[in-house]
């Protein structure tokens, strides 16, 4: 795997670009702030990504560090989220964070949504 991902044991990566917008993102939070990847029902293809800001871990989050930035994963969205990789893109469409998931049989034109 690329030194540029840091991967932990569920083989989620965080790449170095979305490490460096989380922190500048969390830059202007109260302390402590770490960015919560989760997925919700619903969406145009059955699933979708939900990014938030939380100052406080639950027992069953998963964190996974990159280069001083934290992103908390529940339980719940742990398996569907299992292999992905988060990076933050900035294209011609705009800037936003990204997850390349591979257990994602489709998904919709603008990522922010999935189907199993």
């Amino acid at each position: 795997m690329s030194t540029d991902l840091a991967v932990n044991p569920r083989g989620i990566a965080v790449t170095a670009n979305a490490a460096k917008r989380i922190l500048s993102v969390m830059a202007s939070e109260a302390p402590g702030a770490m960015l919560r990847v989760s997925v919700a029902g619903g969406g145009c293809s059955g699933f979708q990504y939900i990014f938030d800001i939380d100052r406080e871990k639950a027992p069953d989050d998963l964190v996974i560090e990159r280069d001083g930035a934290r992103v908390l994963i529940d339980e719940t969205s742990l398996d569907l989220l299992e292999g992905c990789t988060i990076d933050f893109v900035d294209d011609l469409i705009g800037q936003s964070f990204r997850i390349t998931n591979p257990n994602a049989t489709s998904s919709c034109g603008c990522g922010t949504s999935f189907a199993v």
